[in-house]
């Protein structure tokens, strides 16, 4: 089975059109299918066309959220609530093309777990095409994962890569880099990106800013989730060395010079840092017994294979 989840925000016109286009390529492959779209706080007539449709095919589910709580509420809501084997993320504006999806299937048939679509040709305004080089830039050069469009919403995943997922914020964009932490293999593939048809983008500078704030949280998540001693440990030692410099140096002036009246500021600076690595090394250690204290993670979660 194939599950759609599809979040959307006041795309009343733009959903219909998704579905059919959805399911001729569904008739195509001639597999099972469901498709799951997740009113985050519309204010158009988006749940009741959502409605007309699970009306005519129920094979398309709705999950109604409250208000707006964002797009990682709403595809965590869609991943919770799906059950198909291949699970493929859309946005509702109609700029990702249904027609790749057999693009999609054929890389993960090739033994890949994650495929992520690239917008080599983009249809969006230029400010929002800088910001999203940007972020995708630094998240190449801070987490290792080479994917040219990590921004886009246009992905195809195996079941597994999903279980367990906690995204909040703006991680939703993440995803391919914690995939990526627990080894599964990931790809991209370029796909073609169509003009809005309707509405507005709701991407701004507001976001991109958020966005590096969050690529922060996932530099650290990526790379010490298991080992946190490690990323304030190396601090904590710099800062200790530091700190044990500047006092042999002032410890050497007060021996061959019989004073430091002139070098308290050196002083006070050898004392901050010594006092700044403890912190970190502590930091470091505490975070190291919360989690050794934690629920161990399940060592099957890291298993591709088993042979009896």
């Amino acid at each position: 089975m194939l599950s759609f989840v599809i979040p959307a925000k006041d795309e009343e016109r733009s959903i219909t059109i998704l579905y059919q286009e959805i399911v001729d390529q569904i008739k195509k492959l001639g597999c099972s299918y469901e498709i799951i779209f997740i009113d985050d706080g519309s204010v158009d007539g988006t749940f009741g066309t959502a409605v007309k449709l699970h009306q005519k095919d129920p094979n398309v589910k709705i999950i109604k959220h409250r208000g707006n709580f964002g797009k990682s509420i709403a595809l965590q809501s869609g991943f919770d609530n799906c059950r198909g084997d291949i699970v493929i993320t859309m946005d509702a504006d109609l700029q990702d093309d249904p027609k790749e999806i057999p693009n999609f299937l054929k890389k993960l048939n090739e033994g890949y777990d994650l495929v992520s679509g690239w917008k080599k040709k983009r249809k969006d305004p230029i400010t929002k095409v800088i910001p999203s080089r940007i972020i995708n830039l630094a998240v190449r050069i801070l987490t290792g994962v080479k994917i040219h469009d990590i921004n886009c919403g246009f992905k195809a995943y195996k079941k597994e890569v999903l279980k367990d997922l906690n995204i909040y914020g703006d991680l939703y964009r993440f995803i391919p880099v914690l995939a990526d932490r627990k080894k599964f293999r990931i790809t991209e593939i370029a796909v073609n990106h169509r003009n809005r048809k309707f509405g507005k983008s709701k991407y701004g500078w507001r976001r991109f800013i958020s966005s590096f704030l969050d690529l922060l949280t996932i530099f650290f998540l990526a790379r010490y989730l298991r080992r946190p001693g490690h990323f304030f440990g190396t601090f904590g030692i710099i800062f200790l060395s530091m700190g044990f410099i500047v006092g042999l140096y002032i410890t050497y002036l007060r021996i061959t010079t019989g004073g430091i009246a002139y070098r308290y500021p050196f002083l006070f600076l050898g004392v901050l840092l010594i006092i700044l690595g403890v912190q970190f090394v502590m930091t470091g250690l505490l975070a190291e017994m919360i989690i050794f204290f934690q629920k161990r993670e399940d060592s099957n979660d890291f298993i591709k294979e088993l042979t009896a």
